[in-house]
């Protein structure tokens, strides 16, 4: 039996560089994410996929730890990573770990490309697709929410965010399912445990008692975890799948990169 093969490919006009690597499944997810977008979009063959630069940047200091000044500046590992990802032919920048962009202003500064934010995309989601929600829940590192990384999107958007506090019971147990050293997601990888969904759920319930509509998954192993239970107390949201489809809108030149850079 003879099968056609399809010969339309969508133009691309702009080759995303992705640092990964920040946790281990971080960019691993993101991938899997970008083609199952790319898919819906019509792509059957291996030409109609995009093509993009990836950096497994795994040398880059824990952020959290950076943020709190355990381990040295992020802001010179992120520059070297993004200018390799430029120097190789990538026309912006993806980088895939919420925490990381408390370095953002740093960073962009020392690039000649641009990067894109995710906690814009993630606004601009939670608008798109959840028009009623008024009130978000952050599940994230102590370094996103110290820095308030997705707050003043939030409220700019006229969303009121609701979260644990830095160093309360609930955040150390949002804390541990990421680094716990026998159970949290960065420790186990792909296999996650019962312990580290058992604490999200948890997380996720206590956010809609405090009067959260949706939650942000605010971290790469988080979005990780979060995928794998099949029933959560709130609706989620996923910022490596809101940066997904800007990814892919930025490739085939559907959107304007200073578009996104304006807010």
């Amino acid at each position: 039996m003879a099968f056609s093969v399809p010969t339309a490919v969508t133009e691309q006009i702009a080759i995303p560089g992705i640092i990964g690597g920040l946790g281990p499944l971080a960019h691993i997810q993101f991938e899997q994410i970008l083609l199952e977008r790319s898919c819906r979009r019509g792509a059957t063959c291996d030409q109609a996929h995009p093509e993009w630069i990836l950096m497994n940047a795994t040398q880059i200091p824990d952020r959290t730890k950076s943020i709190k000044g355990i381990v040295p500046d992020c802001t010179p590992y992120l520059v070297k990573y993004g200018q390799r990802l430029q120097r190789a032919g990538a026309d912006f920048l993806i980088v895939t770990c919420n925490t990381a962009h408390a370095f953002y202003p740093q960073v962009q500064a020392q690039l000649d490309i641009p990067w894109i934010p995710l906690m814009q995309a993630t606004t601009q989601a939670i608008r798109e697709q959840f028009p009623t929600a008024q009130n978000v829940g952050i599940l994230a590192t102590d370094g996103t929410l110290q820095t308030q990384l997705y707050h003043q999107n939030l409220c700019q958007a006229g969303l009121t965010p609701i979260y644990p506090v830095v160093g309360s019971p609930m955040q150390r147990r949002v804390m541990q399912s990421i680094y716990h050293p026998q159970w949290g997601i960065k420790t186990t990888g792909a296999k996650v445990t019962d312990p580290a969904l058992t604490a999200l759920a948890h997380a996720t319930h206590w956010l809609k008692e405090q009067g959260a509509d949706i939650v942000i998954a605010g971290c790469t192993e988080l979005s990780v975890g979060l995928a794998h239970i099949e029933s959560l107390s709130l609706p989620w949201i996923d910022p490596l799948t809101a940066i997904a489809d800007i990814t892919l809108d930025l490739a085939h030149g559907d959107r304007a990169v200073h578009s996104l850079l304006a807010a």
